[in-house]
C-alpha cells in the first residue's frame, strides 16, 4: 500500500468522523490555501510534494483553489495521483488534463437523485401552476390568483431521450423518442443531462424553434445545457410559456431577463441541499479516498475515464 498522505480542499460539513478514521491508513492534512493563488504557490515551494489524494470538497473547495482546469491539474506535484470529487457534476474539473497526467477522478453520482428530482418536480408543478406569479403578487401587497394555463390535450404521458436506451424494467412506462421527438412532442421539456463538451447549448435558438408554442423548461442539471439568452427571447416572444431553473451559467451573475421575468421560478442551485444527501455525497467522497489507498482505484471513476480503462490496450 505505501505512503499515502491526503490533502483535503474545503470544508466537510457532516463527515468528521469519517475523515478522521482515514488518518489509520493516511496522512491527513486540511489544506490552508488562503486563495488559489495560495494554492498555487503552495504546488510550487514543495508544501504539497508528498500528497497522493486531493479530497475536493466542492464547491467551498472552490475559494481554496478554484476549478481543476488544466492550470490547476498540472500544478500538483507528480505524487497526485487521485482527485476525489464531491459532486455528480464534474464538469468544474479538465478530465483530459487529468488523464494526461496519469490522475484518476471520481464524482457521486446517484446519492443525489432523490432530492434533485423532487426539485425538478417542484419547478414542474410550479411552472405549470404559475405559482411564481402568485408568490410575486402577494408580496407585492396584491391578493390575486392568475387563471391557469389550459389543460393539456392528452393525459400524462412520459417520454424520454437518453444515450442509451432503458430496458423496460427501468423506463416505467416512460416511452424512448429521438432527440428531436423529445423537442417536439414535449409539453414540458425537464433537463437532466451531464455537461461536457457535447452537450454545452444542446437546447439553443435552433431546439426552440422546433418546439410547440407553450412549452415549459425545467433545468436541474447544469447550466451550461441551455443558452439563457435564447430562452429569454424564447420566454418573450411567447414560445416557452415558463421556466423552472435551479442551475445557470453563472451563478451570482444571472442573466438579467431571467431575474425580470415573472414567469420563471428561480432556485438558488439548493436542489441536492438536503442533510440526507450532503451526508451521503461527502460518505462516497471519502470513500473514494479511502479506496485509493487501500484498493489502488477509485469507487466511482468518472465514465471518460472507465471508457479509457476498457478499451484494448495495443502493443
Amino acid at each position: 500500500m505505501g505512503s499515502h498522505r491526503m490533502l483535503l480542499l474545503g470544508k466537510l460539513d457532516h463527515t468528521a468522523p469519517t475523515w478522521e478514521a482515514l488518518s489509520s491508513i493516511a496522512t491527513t492534512t486540511k489544506s490552508d490555501a488562503r486563495d488559489r493563488n495560495h494554492f498555487l504557490s503552495q504546488c510550487a515551494d514543495g508544501t504539497l510534494d508528498d500528497v497522493t489524494v486531493i479530497v475536493d470538497r466542492a464547491p467551498a473547495s472552490f475559494a481554496q483553489a478554484g476549478k481543476f482546469d488544466s492550470t490547476l491539474v498540472n500544478a500538483p506535484p507528480a505524487s497526485v495521483r487521485y482527485i476525489c470529487h464531491n459532486g455528480v457534476g464534474y464538469d468544474s474539473i479538465d478530465i483530459a488534463a487529468c488523464s494526461a497526467r496519469g490522475i484518476q477522478v471520481s464524482n457521486c453520482p446517484n446519492v443525489v437523485e432523490d432530492a434533485t428530482a423532487d426539485a425538478a418536480i417542484f419547478l414542474i408543478l410550479a411552472t405549470l401552476r404559475g405559482f411564481n406569479n402568485g408568490i410575486l403578487a402577494i408580496r407585492d401587497g396584491e391578493w390575486k390568483s392568475a387563471v391557469p394555463p389550459p389543460p393539456l390535450e392528452h393525459g400524462p404521458q412520459v417520454i424520454y431521450h437518453n444515450r442509451n436506451r432503458l430496458p423496460e424494467s427501468e423506463a416505467d412506462g416512460a416511452r424512448y423518442v429521438s432527440f428531436d421527438e423529445r423537442l417536439i412532442q414535449s409539453d414540458v421539456l425537464s433537463l437532466n443531462l451531464p455537461l461536457d463538451a457535447k452537450t454545452k447549448y444542446i437546447i439553443s435558438t435552433e431546439e426552440f424553434c422546433k418546439m410547440k408554442p407553450g412549452i415549459i423548461i425545467v433545468n436541474t442539471a447544469r447550466g451550461g445545457v441551455l443558452d439563457e439568452d435564447a430562452l429569454v427571447q424564447a420566454l418573450d416572444s411567447g414560445k416557452v410559456l415558463s421556466a423552472g431553473l435551479a442551475v445557470y451559467q453563472q451563478e451570482h451573475n444571472l442573466q438579467p431577463g431571467l431575474l425580470r421575468n415573472p414567469h420563471v421560478c428561480l432556485l438558488p442551485h439548493m436542489d441536492t441541499s438536503t442533510v440526507e444527501t450532503k451526508t451521503k455525497m461527502e460518505e462516497l467522497t471519502l470513500a473514494n479516498a479511502r479506496s485509493a489507498v487501500e484498493q489502488e482505484r477509485l469507487v466511482t471513476l468518472v465514465p471518460e475515464q472507465q471508457a479509457e480503462q476498457s478499451r484494448p490496450q495495443h502493443l
